[in-house]
C-alpha cells in the first residue's frame, strides 16, 4: 500500500510577517518564504526535530485566521517545553490531563491541572496560540507503542554523534562478555539505536 505521510498543516493567518516572527521566536525553522504576483506568499515553517511543517501565507487557505485548532507538537518532555515557550513570551496554559486519563475533551473541558498522575505517555497536555487564535496542543510522548512510528529524526549533527557514540559503548560491553568479535555487528547497532529511539524493531 502506498505511504500516506502527513508533511505539512496549512494555519490560516492575517498578519503573514506577525505570524513568521512567532514561529521562528519560538524555534520553527523558516525554509521557505516566496512571493508570487497578485499578493501570493507561501511560507513554509518547521518545528524543531518534526519531520511534518506547517505553512502560512497569503492565498494558500480560504480559511478564517485563527479557525485551526487543535495541530499536535510531541514533545518528550511537556514541562520543559511549556517552560522554553514561556521563556520566549508565549502566553501557554499550565501543565494538565485529562480526566479520563487518555485523550483531552474539546477545550478546556474535563481538564485537571498537572500532568498525568503517572506521567503516562501520551496523557500530559499544555495549549497556547499563535497571534491570530489558532491553538497548539503540546503531547508528551516518552514511550511510543508498537508500530506506531518508523524513523528517528536528529536535530543536529551532535544528536547523531552522541547516538553513535553510545552504541558503540554499549557494543564494547556486548563484545566483552560474547568474548569475540561479532561479524553482524551492523544488526546489533541497528537493533540497540531502534531500541534507544523508541522504535519497535
Amino acid at each position: 500500500m502506498v505511504d500516506f505521510r502527513i508533511e505539512v498543516v496549512v494555519v490560516p493567518v492575517s498578519d503573514v510577517d506577525r505570524s513568521k516572527d512567532f514561529y521562528t521566536r519560538i524555534g520553527f525553522r523558516e525554509d521557505v518564504d516566496f512571493s508570487g504576483s497578485g499578493g501570493f506568499r507561501i511560507v513554509h515553517l518547521t518545528p524543531p526535530g518534526s519531520a511534518a511543517s506547517i505553512v502560512i501565507g497569503s492565498g494558500v487557505t480560504d480559511a478564517a485566521p485563527g479557525s485551526e485548532r487543535g495541530v499536535h507538537l510531541v514533545v518528550d518532555d511537556v514541562v520543559t517545553a511549556r517552560a522554553e515557550l514561556a521563556a520566549c513570551g508565549v502566553d501557554v496554559s499550565e501543565v494538565f490531563h485529562d480526566a479520563g486519563g487518555v485523550f483531552h475533551h474539546a477545550g478546556t473541558t474535563d481538564r485537571v491541572p498537572g500532568p498525568h498522575p503517572a506521567r503516562q505517555s501520551y496523557g500530559s497536555f499544555a495549549s497556547f496560540a499563535d497571534p491570530d487564535g489558532n491553538t497548539f496542543v503540546l503531547q508528551e510522548v516518552t514511550t511510543r507503542r508498537p508500530g506506531r512510528i518508523g524513523h528517528v529524526v536528529y536535530r543536529s549533527a551532535a544528536e547523531v554523534e552522541q547516538a553513535l557514540r553510545d552504541a558503540a559503548l554499549a557494543h564494547g560491553e556486548y563484545e566483552e562478555e560474547l568474548g569475540h568479535h561479532d561479524p553482524d555487528w551492523p544488526s546489533w547497532y541497528a537493533a540497540h539505536m531502534a531500541r534507544a529511539a523508541g522504535l519497535s524493531g
